[in-house]
Parts: structure tokens; C-alpha cells; sequence
């Protein structure tokens, strides 16, 4: 397990008598030092650590935002929260000061099904976080009237009796930001007059330490394109940061004054460091920006791994190839499957003459990360058959038992005396012998019969088979006369 140093840049100690130069270099020197310690971590151990924020100037603007706030808020995707969590910026926010707290403003909670809903506030009421459900969308789009139509059929939802599943609206989010702010601040005024003045318990001396705050500070950090500029505007009521799908907009913190007794901090996004995720993950989370990427399959099969197949064919009006009879049934599909079949349904071409994949696949993931492709992750430790119960769609235990029941009555139709494994055998022979990865004089398979000639028809039909590919990814193929094998005269 690593420590918490390891994983965050804290701001070296200061005091007030420090010159600005002395702040300055002390800063560069423990962020040279956190720079080189992650450096060694990831050569000795052997892991390759994800693209983090490397600019100090960024990283100030965060240190300047926890000195400041009272309350934390981290603002995650509802979809997968614990992605974009990071539990040392809490530890380290406690280390500033003790009373302040973190609050988990999970945003785009109204592309997840009330059943998920309630199974992350349980995920985090067990493990003491506090978190609140929100949309930014919604209630941007509620603040100038016009209601979403998905945010219409919630209407109810948010009316539940329930506080902790309920997806919160602006004038409900800022009571409860103020309110735990205010929370904080007595908190720390109470310990403070304790500390100064432990032998005065005079009612009066009660009273004043535990009156409200004449103003809080509410500071908004998280990774890029999470949400948190459209949650700043949707809470001043009007366009104060700019809100863009690239991530890394917000450069500068700063400041809104919401009321004479609240005031929201905003911080620019910041990619924090971890060994728990992949290059292409985070491209397909929105986290590093789609229009930069170099490989776009392994960005694709993130997504072909997290949304299932049906669901695939379902958005896009498109069949995807199924399963070869050695394949696992219930396997995702190839990012070359799912690019290749959205090219020949949008008719993406590139100068070459071959399908667009780059064109394609920026639009799945951008499809992917606004929701049109639905997905969620579940709370860590919960199975999958407790999953989705009220959407109408299938859980994802359905779904494998089907496929599951799919190769058993495969394979209950097949013949009793041929076992299993050698129709997997004559399957791969085949497939290899066709696209030429084995060579022409190589046995395919050993035959019962004493005849040699039976394994020519064999042959000549595996070509046919190949040629033929209707009902594959969709690409033509141009048939082309073969030579056949045995050119010279057979001999008697």
C-alpha cells in the first residue's frame, strides 16, 4: 500500500515572515522532490504511472483554493465516481486543517437508473462520505425553461422522500453547500475558543462560539471535464467560467459571490497521479482530450468493454459480427468489429479508399462520454446480479446467462461421437490455413481415413468460406482466382 505523499503534491510549510522569492523557491524545490520520488516509485516498482498535471502553476492554484475554502467540494462523474475521486486530496485537505471536510458533488446523476443511484448512497453512507446527486445539465437547463425531456420523467424522483438518492436542484445544492460550510466554520471557532480561553464557560461564551458565520467559502476542484464550470454556472445563474467538451478550459482560479453569506472558489481541473488506470481509459472518461489521441482502437475497446453489445447495435442502428464458435460467446466486441461497422453505416471513407476509423471512433467516444452510449460502473465489492432492477433493460448476469445458454444448446446440437474440442481444432486449422498463417505443407489435422486426397475438398471449401463474408464486418471482398495446391500431375 502506498503512503499518501506519494500520490499528491502538498505545499511546503510557510510563514508569514517568508518573502516572496523564499516561498517561490521552496515551492519549486519540494515539487522537483515529489516529481523525482514518483519518477523512482514507478522504475522500481515496475508500473506505468498515467499522464498527471506536471505544471506547478496549476498545482499552486489548487494549494491557493484548499487555504481558502471551509468546504470541499470534489465534483465526480456519477458513472464512475471512484475514478475520479482521489482520497489523498481529502487527506491532504485535513492536513491544512482538521474540521474541514470534502463533499462528493456527484454530477450527471440523471444518466444513472434510481436502482444505481441507491446502491452508491449506500457504497458511500457505509464508508462515511459525504456526497450529494447532481446534474449540471439539468439544472442548467431548468434555470432557462427548457426542461429536458429525461429531466421531465425525474420530475417525481426528485420529490422523493428519500434525500440521499434524490437529484438535487440549484436552490436545494446551495443550502446544503452553505449549511455544511457553516457547519465547518463553528466547528473551528468553538475548538479555537476552547483553546484560548479553556477556563471561561459562560453561557454567552457558548452562544458566540456557535453562531452562524457572517460568510463561507465553497472550493470546486476535480478532474477536467467532470462538470465543474457548468456546475458554477448553474449555481451563480449565469455564464461566469467558460464551458467547453476539451478538457483543461479553466486556467486561474477565482472567485463568485453568490450571496453576502456564501462565496464559491473555482479551481482548474487537475489529472491527478495513479497507477489504477490506462492511457486510453482516460480518454475514454474525457479526462485527456479526444482530438490528441494516436491510437484509437485501444480507446474504442474501452468503450466496447464497458457498453454492451446490444446496447452498441441498439444506439447506432447496427449489427456487429457475433462470436466465432471457439470464442468465448459472451466476449465484448473488437474495437475493429465496431469501427468498421459504424464506418459502413455512416459511410466514413477516408482518401485511401479504407473506412475512417480515426473519424469514427472520436465520434463514439464523444458519443460515449455526453451519455448517448449508457454505461455505469458498479460500487466495488457488489455483484453484478444487484444491479439494474427498474429500467427495463436487462442486468448484466441476463445477459451472460443467455449467452451462456446460447453455446450450451450449440453444443448439445452438435454430433455425440465428434467431441468438443475437436471442432474448436478444426475451426482454428482452418481459420489459420485460410489467412496464410501456417504454411501449405503443414497437416491440418490427422484423419481416420487411410485415403490423402480427402483433404483437398477440405481445403477448397475453407476458401469458398472466406471469400464469402456477408454476414462478417460488412467490408467487401474482391474475389481473386487461386492457383490450386497441386498444380502437377497426381501420381498413381
Amino acid at each position: 500500500m502506498l503512503a499518501v505523499s506519494e500520490f499528491r503534491a502538498g505545499m511546503p510549510p510557510w510563514t508569514a515572515a517568508m518573502s516572496v522569492e523564499e516561498l517561490d523557491a521552496n515551492e519549486k524545490q519540494a515539487f522537483l522532490v515529489w516529481r523525482r520520488s514518483l519518477a523512482r516509485l514507478e522504475e522500481n516498482e515496475k508500473l506505468v504511472l498515467t499522464p498527471f498535471e506536471k505544471n506547478l502553476d496549476i498545482w499552486r492554484q489548487l494549494w491557493r483554493v484548499l487555504e481558502r475554502s471551509d468546504l470541499l467540494v470534489m465534483v465526480v462523474d456519477a458513472r464512475d465516481p471512484l475514478f475520479y475521486r482521489c482520497p489523498d486530496l481529502e487527506e491532504y485537505a485535513k492536513e491544512i486543517d482538521k474540521h474541514k471536510r470534502t463533499l462528493l458533488l456527484v454530477n450527471k446523476a440523471d444518466l444513472l437508473p434510481v436502482s444505481m443511484r441507491k446502491k452508491w448512497a449506500e457504497y458511500f453512507r457505509l464508508h462515511k462520505v459525504l456526497f450529494v446527486f447532481w446534474s449540471a445539465k439539468a439544472a442548467t437547463a431548468e434555470l432557462e425553461g427548457k426542461l429536458l425531456d429525461h429531466w421531465k420523467m425525474q420530475n417525481n424522483m426528485r420529490k422523493s422522500d428519500d434525500p440521499e438518492t434524490k437529484i438535487h436542484g440549484r436552490d436545494e445544492l446551495l443550502a446544503r453547500l452553505q449549511y455544511e460550510a457553516e457547519e465547518i466554520v463553528k466547528m473551528r471557532k468553538s475548538a479555537s475558543d476552547t483553546s484560548t480561553s479553556s477556563n471561561s464557560h459562560s453561557p454567552r461564551n457558548n452562544a458566540e462560539g456557535t453562531s452562524a458565520p457572517k460568510s463561507v467559502m465553497v472550493g470546486f476542484v476535480g478532474y477536467p471535464n467532470v462538470g465543474k464550470s457548468s456546475t458554477i454556472n448553474a449555481l451563480v445563474g449565469q455564464k461566469r467560467t467558460g464551458v467547453t467538451s476539451t478538457p483543461g478550459k479553466t486556467k486561474h482560479f477565482q472567485t463568485l459571490i453568490i450571496s453576502d453569506e456564501l462565496t464559491l472558489c473555482d479551481c482548474p481541473g487537475l489529472v491527478f497521479p495513479s497507477f489504477s488506470s490506462s492511457r486510453y481509459e482516460m480518454i475514454a472518461s474525457g479526462v485527456l482530450p479526444i482530438d490528441r489521441m494516436t491510437e484509437h482502437r485501444e480507446a474504442v475497446q474501452v468503450v466496447a468493454n464497458r457498453v454492451q453489445r446490444h446496447v452498441i447495435e441498439d444506439v447506432y442502428k447496427i449489427k456487429l459480427p457475433k462470436p466465432k464458435p471457439y470464442e468465448s460467446q459472451s466476449r465484448p466486441p473488437q474495437a475493429s468489429e465496431l469501427l468498421r461497422a459504424y464506418c459502413a453505416s455512416r459511410g466514413y471513407v477516408a482518401s485511401s479508399g479504407l473506412p475512417d476509423e480515426t473519424r469514427a471512433a472520436r465520434q463514439i467516444l464523444k458519443d460515449f462520454i455526453d451519455g448517448k452510449l449508457p454505461h455505469y460502473e458498479m460500487p466495488p465489492g457488489m455483484s453484478a446480479e444487484d444491479g439494474v432492477e427498474d429500467d427495463g433493460n436487462p442486468s448484466l448476469s441476463e445477459v451472460l446467462n443467455s449467452d451462456a445458454s446460447d453455446v450450451e444448446d450449440s453444443l448439445e446440437n452438435g454430433t455425440e461421437t465428434t467431441p468438443v474440442s475437436e471442432h474448436v481444432l478444426d475451426d482454428l486449422s482452418s481459420f489459420d490455413l485460410a489467412n496464410g498463417l501456417v504454411s501449405k505443407k503443414a497437416t491440418v489435422k490427422k484423419s481416420n481415413a487411410s485415403h490423402k486426397h480427402h483433404k483437398k475438398p477440405q481445403r477448397k471449401k475453407d476458401r469458398s468460406w472466406r471469400v464469402g463474408n456477408d454476414d462478417e464486418d460488412g467490408m467487401p471482398v474482391t474475389r481473386v482466382f487461386q492457383k490450386p495446391v497441386n498444380s502437377g500431375p497426381l501420381n498413381g
